[in-house]
């Protein structure tokens, strides 16, 4: 069960927009990537940790960041899949992988492959070891209802290795096989996304996370509800849990007091609870009970925070913010 004592413990601010963070509790390191085209490392073993530059960069914000053994794999809005030696920070490949900006890149369930998404509405498979394109398929349009660009935001991949889930500006969620690609469900969440066709001719919102539940079953998706003022992200900030196989909608949260977008989602490893992260102008962390729906926990802080990093029990997390990164514990 989750514990009663939920706080920030450290704070490392910068001048920078952090839109990625990865940890490995084993060394006490954190990794981050940054809106001047970096990639970074921190030794959270010292007692004011100074980041070290990688050699080479990116040519835009760096939005993405996985983890692949002793290699760093990350995605910008420079359309390139970048792949980084962890122990040299050199970067060792460089792949144009979308036509688009790309909004994530993750791993497979058992790190044999890398998964991108990108605003060319596609969803691709890399071999995670060379860099080789394996697949890529879409059921997003690339124009929204209103005939102005979509947007790709989310992707996840089931833990048991079965499933691939990807979202869109517009709300809709696709559901692949993860070994055919081919696609097997979908959901709707419309709620998330906002038209203004009175004052600004253009709309805001949509999908930006998803993550499915250790079992696999229940899929979590994370945005905002509807807003009013289309420039300012003043929509709640907000939750919907489905069964996967099923699609039937079994939660529906929003929360009215910390505003903005969901774009981080994380399961407890026993179900019981959902972490969120996200904001508008300033960030939040939510943790929700994963059965009924209750708030459990809540926390604001300066920022919009856009990345979580946290170990399998979450006791400690780590979150990539706008000019800063904070760390959470959780007991």
């Amino acid at each position: 069960m989750i514990g009663k004592n939920f706080k920030k413990t450290d704070e490392w601010t910068s001048q920078d927009i952090l839109f990625c963070i990865v940890e490995d509790h084993v060394h006490s390191r954190l990794w981050v990537g940054s809106s001047d085209f970096k990639i970074y490392e921190l030794d959270l073993a010292k007692d004011k940790p100074i980041r070290i530059a990688f050699q080479g960069e990116h040519q835009s914000y760096v939005t993405g960041m996985v983890r692949i053994g002793e290699m760093l794999v990350t995605c910008s809005y420079d359309r390139h899949l970048h792949w980084w030696d962890i122990l040299e920070r050199t970067l060792i490949r460089k792949v144009p992988a979308h036509d688009g900006w790309m909004r994530r890149v993750i791993a497979s369930a058992d790190d044999s492959q890398v998964i991108s998404i990108g605003d060319d509405m596609q969803c691709r498979i890399w071999d995670a070891f060379t860099g080789e394109a394996i697949a890529s398929f879409s059921d997003h349009q690339k124009l929204t209802p209103h005939h102005f660009p979509s947007m790709l935001y989310a992707v996840a991949a089931s833990p048991d290795g079965r499933w691939i889930a990807t979202g869109d500006k517009v709300g809709h969620v696709a559901l692949w096989d993860a070994e055919r690609f081919e696609k097997i469900g979908e959901l709707e969440t419309p709620v998330m996304y906002t038209w203004d066709q009175k004052a600004r001719l253009h709309s805001i919102g949509g999908i930006r996370s998803l993550a499915f539940s250790p079992d696999s079953r229940r899929l979590a998706v994370g945005g905002t509800g509807k807003i009013g003022n289309i420039d300012h992200l003043e929509g709640p900030a907000r939750l919907e849990v489905f069964d996967r196989e099923s699609g039937k909608r079994e939660l529906e949260l929003e929360d009215k007091s910390k505003k903005g977008l969901i774009e981080q989602i994380v399961w407890s490893q026993d179900q019981q609870w959902i972490m969120t992260a996200g904001g508008d102008n300033n960030g939040f962390i939510t943790i929700y009970d994963a059965t009924s729906g209750e708030l459990l926990h809540q926390e604001g802080q300066n920022g919009h925070i856009h990345g979580l990093a946290c170990d399998e029990s979450c006791s400690t997390i780590y979150a990539a913010a706008h000019e800063r990164i904070t760390r959470w514990t959780l007991a």
